[in-house]
Formats: C-alpha cells, sequence, structure tokens
C-alpha cells in the first residue's frame, strides 16, 4: 500500500496501524487538492487520482486533516493548512483568544483507493485552544490541548495514540482485516 504523503511521520504513523496487515510505503506525488468543506470528498478525490498515478498496482490512501473549531462553526477546517501557512500558529492564537468558547477537534480522514473501491475512514479528538505550549509536533499542535496537554508538549507515541490521523487509520485497519 502507499500512503501518499510527504511527511516521514505520517507513513511511520500508518505503518503503527497497519503493519500486521500490509507493508506502507511513501509515495511522494502531489495530487490536485480539491476545494470542497468536507474532509471526505478532498481525500477521496486525491485518493483517485494517486492511485491512477501510480499505475493502478497497489492501494493507495490518502489523508486530510484539519482543526474545527466549535465557536468559529467548524473554521479553518479543510483550509487549515492555508490559514496555518497564512497566518501562523501565533496570529492564529491572537484570534482565538478572544473567542468565549475555545473547544476544538482535530478531524482527519483517511480515504483508501484500489481501483474498485474508494473508502473513507474518520478519527477525531476534541480538545481547547490555549496559549502556545510545547515544542513538539507541528502545525496547530502547540495551541491544541487535550487532557491538560498540548499535543506540542506529548512524546510522538502518546499523541499518535490518541491522535485524529489515528483514529482513522485504526478504522481502516479494522475495514483491510474484514475485507482482505
Amino acid at each position: 500500500m502507499k500512503f501518499v504523503t510527504t511527511n516521514q511521520g505520517k507513513v511511520r504513523e500508518a505503518r503503527e496501524y497497519l503493519s500486521d496487515l500490509t507493508t506502507v510505503e511513501q509515495f511522494d506525488y502531489d495530487y490536485t487538492e480539491i476545494q470542497s468543506d468536507s474532509l471526505a470528498d478532498i481525500a477521496a478525490a486525491g485518493a483517485e487520482e494517486a492511485y491512477e498515478a501510480a499505475g493502478g498496482d497497489d492501494p493507495v490512501i490518502v489523508d486530510d486533516a484539519g482543526l474545527f473549531v466549535e465557536e468559529l462553526d467548524g473554521f479553518p477546517g479543510p483550509y487549515s493548512a492555508y490559514v496555518e501557512d497564512t497566518l501562523g500558529i501565533d496570529r492564529v492564537w491572537e484570534l482565538a483568544e478572544s473567542l468565549a468558547d475555545r473547544r476544538a477537534a482535530f478531524r482527519c480522514t483517511v480515504a483508501y483507493a484500489d481501483g474498485d473501491v474508494v473508502e473513507t475512514f474518520d478519527g477525531a479528538v476534541s480538545g481547547t485552544l490555549v496559549t502556545p505550549r510545547g515544542s513538539g509536533g507541528f502545525g496547530y499542535d502547540p495551541i491544541f490541548e487535550h487532557d491538560g496537554e498540548t499535543f506540542a508538549e506529548m512524546s510522538t507515541e502518546k499523541k499518535n495514540a490518541l491522535s485524529h490521523r489515528g483514529r482513522a487509520l485504526a478504522k481502516l485497519a479494522d475495514w483491510l482485516a474484514e475485507n482482505s
């Protein structure tokens, strides 16, 4: 199976969940990311395109994820990477600091494509936006707190054990076990 990503950390996480079922290889391919409010639509379209680009021999998986802020009706959601790249984490925190309700969730959809089937698997973890803390992780991890600790303060192992991507990958693993 090919995981379409340039992030080695994501590949390692996928291997943790899927190694008993399949070999996971990184596939560096820049698929067209459609504009949509749906993580599932974005990931599924990317997986279908990447499957064709990979030659159609092995299944592929693509993930799309985002930070969904309750009081902002889920924004930035699928636009999280753009918002982070444009504003930066400190500026996002400055905006979030004024919110009365700072509840948020990291959500991820993993899409699997094998030419015959496209399936999507969702994962989420709830938390609260807080003043940036910690030096680990990436993206919004310093401002996302779960059970008193930001993702940037957690070890990689602890974060992966409860992450939104990990939860989606666990659902994919269950599906693969039932359908292989």
